[in-house]
């Protein structure tokens, strides 16, 4: 166990603990440290998953993908809403399944949390390297399938 990891892993989840908690008293502190050291010690090898500076560069890499991964959702978030919304309903639910170029666990996780994460699709299941998506019609599988968000999660942990 590297204790520079669990460290910075412990920094960041309590800063992000106390930052949507917005409670500084001593019952919200306490229960902050606590919930942020289990967490930092059951996850600390996650967020520290490279040698070096790539620690780094994948973190920034992260970084600069949320605007646009945010983007998605918004969008997302719209065209499921008109969907909804109009009176014919055009909504044609399939499974659509494709195999990933990423390898490590980590970069599959991320995928599929960004696939849910967009209104209108849901990973049901990774077998393998094969992704299991259900998407609410045939223009997000088909955006999906495209491959845009997969080589984006490949850039950011340099499976590119």
């Amino acid at each position: 166990m590297n204790i520079k990891h669990l460290i910075a892993t412990f920094s960041i989840v309590l800063a992000f603990w106390l930052l949507l908690s917005a409670h500084f008293d001593k019952f919200h502190v306490g229960a902050g440290i606590v919930c942020s050291g289990i967490v930092a010690y059951a996850s600390h090898d996650l967020l520290f998953t490279g040698t070096g500076n790539h620690g780094l560069t994948k973190t920034l890499r992260f970084i600069a993908y949320l605007p646009w991964l945010i983007y998605q959702i918004v969008l997302a978030n719209i065209d499921v809403a008109k969907r909804a919304l109009s009176p014919s309903m055009p909504i044609d639910p399939q499974v659509v399944t494709f195999k990933t170029i990423l390898n490590s666990d980590v970069a599959r996780t991320a995928l599929a949390n960004s696939i849910t994460l967009t209104p209108g699709t849901v990973t049901i299941d990774i077998v393998d390297d094969v992704f299991y998506v259900h998407a609410i019609a045939k223009e997000p599988a088909d955006d999906l399938l495209e491959g845009a968000m997969e080589r984006r999660i490949a850039h950011i942990f340099m499976e590119d």
